[in-house]
């Protein structure tokens, strides 16, 4: 199995010059909370620190059930069977190992955004399967398309999925038996009432019927738990199951103090808001300083990236950013599509976010 490398290697040397530079380094090329686990969180995971025994890798129905309410309370998706809720050690986790997960192999393929992720295609190839990244369904081609992924809130790009595209994709995929898993992990970082994120669970994209669809969230993002390795799926009661009965003999099991800990970060709203707030000060200090800089950001509705171009290849871009100081990751990481755009990431300390915009006024 020959696998890519891993893309952030190639990141070092313009690293070590944005070190050098002036007020030292602003790292923006990856998505790594720096904010504090809330209180609560803290507490709930100290609280349940004692515990001896193996957490069952269902999760505990308490866990289950909270991702039921939080599902309806924010998402508007109602009635969701808590039976049909399945934690996972983080999301990457889950994308990596899916495609094996549901008995994919040679012949098979899985299709991806054109803009994508790349664990989405690692996950294709630790399969033995074809990784086919296309925004045209048409564009599969004859080989059976077992796996589909819609990735709403998108990484790197931020561009919302329209109701009504998702409901096309849901309806193509039922045609054909294929399953769409639905990366949502941004889904509570939205930037524009006109592009509020929907997930593949509600009612106006599956009719109200989960058949064949998988939605993956993670607490990473919207509740600083990245170090938890805090996620969870949630859809069609068949393919949980069948995925619950492969992960109790793989031992994927998420400890039983992160599993509480989850359940108090689900329950609480305010500190989603307040997080959301902070973000959306960094954002808008970021946004402004790289379109005074020349840059054009494009999509960027929701999540914690400005997909941003300044019409030249990427690497230019990231050596000219690196030069005074800034980190980005090029677009080139997540597919062709992206080699004229770079990912600008909103997860810096505010001290550090504002030394970027300083930065920027160089390239003005």
């Amino acid at each position: 199995m020959l696998l890519p490398d891993f893309p952030w290697d190639r990141l070092v040397p313009a690293k070590q010059r944005a070190a050098a530079a002036p007020g030292g380094l602003v790292d923006l090329s990856v998505g790594t909370p720096v904010d504090p686990v809330p209180a609560l969180v803290q507490a709930a995971l100290a609280a349940a620190a004692d515990a001896p025994g193996y957490p069952t890798t269902h999760g505990t129905l308490e866990l289950r059930t909270a991702v039921a309410r939080w599902f309806e309370r924010r998402l508007g998706v109602p009635g969701l069977d808590p039976a049909a809720v399945l934690p996972t050690v983080g999301s990457k986790e889950l994308v990596a190992w899916l495609p094996t997960l549901l008995g994919l192999g040679a012949g098979d393929v899985v299709g991806l955004p054109a803009v994508a992720y790349p664990t989405y295609a690692v996950g294709a190839l630790l399969a033995g399967a074809e990784p086919v990244a296309t925004d045209s369904l048409t564009a599969l081609g004859p080989a059976p398309v077992r796996l589909l992924w819609v990735n709403s809130p998108a990484n790197p790009t931020g561009r919302v999925l329209p109701v009504e595209h998702l409901r096309k994709v849901v309806a193509w995929a039922r045609e054909r038996g294929v399953v769409v898993a639905s990366d949502e992990c941004y889904a509570e970082l939205s930037w524009s009432p006109d592009a509020r994120p929907v997930s593949i669970l509600h009612p106006d994209v599956c009719g109200g019927s989960h058949q064949g669809l998988l939605a993956v969230h993670s607490l990473s993002k919207r509740s600083n738990l990245a170090g938890y390795r805090a996620a969870f799926l949630a859809g069609d009661p068949g393919i949980v199951a069948s995925l619950l009965e492969v992960r109790k003999h793989a031992g994927m099991i998420v400890p039983a103090p992160v599993q509480a800990a989850m359940v108090a970060a689900l329950d609480d709203d305010a500190h989603v808001d307040e997080q959301h707030a902070r973000y959306a000060a960094r954002r808008e200090l970021l946004r402004t300083a790289l379109v005074a800089a020349g840059f054009r950001i494009e999509h960027s509705e929701a999540g914690l990236y400005l997909w941003a171009t300044r019409d030249e290849p990427c690497w230019q871009t990231v050596d000219a950013l690196s030069a005074v100081g800034v980190l980005v990751a090029p677009g080139e990481f997540y597919g062709p599509a992206g080699e004229r755009h770079v990912r600008v990431a909103l997860t810096a300390t505010d001290e550090r976010v504002a030394r970027a915009a300083e930065a920027l006024r160089a390239l003005a």
